[in-house]
């Protein structure tokens, strides 16, 4: 997608501070953060949401997680964090690119206020 935010970011044509990369996955810090910690982690290749989720690409969901567990370690988010994924105006999504939302050093009270 030319004009997708996060493919931009992925290909390094719009700067962020990059915190994980491998061959699948890509996450950076979210520039307006929710919690003291706060990562988007996108898989490189460009699925619009969750609703485009198949059998073709439902692997790099499982690669997300993957990634996932490594920052976690990596950051030391030893208390426990949150992944959230908006999908749709409704559901909260701002980007036609398919993210999670990883959420920590703070107490994630549930449900969201």
């Amino acid at each position: 997608m030319n004009d997708c935010l996060f493919c931009k970011i992925i290909k390094g044509e719009i700067p962020c501070s990059k915190i994980y990369e491998n061959e699948f996955v890509f996450a950076f810090k979210d520039i307006d953060p929710q919690a003291p910690f706060h990562a988007i982690i996108v898989p490189k290749e460009h699925i619009s949401s969750a609703d485009e989720i198949n059998a073709d690409n439902s692997h790099l969901i499982g690669k997300i997680f993957e990634a996932v567990a490594v920052i976690a370690k990596q950051e030391n988010l030893n208390n426990g964090y949150r992944v959230v994924n908006n999908c749709g105006k409704d559901g909260g999504q701002t980007v036609g690119h398919i993210h999670f939302h990883l959420l920590a050093r703070r107490n994630l009270a549930w449900p969201p206020g």
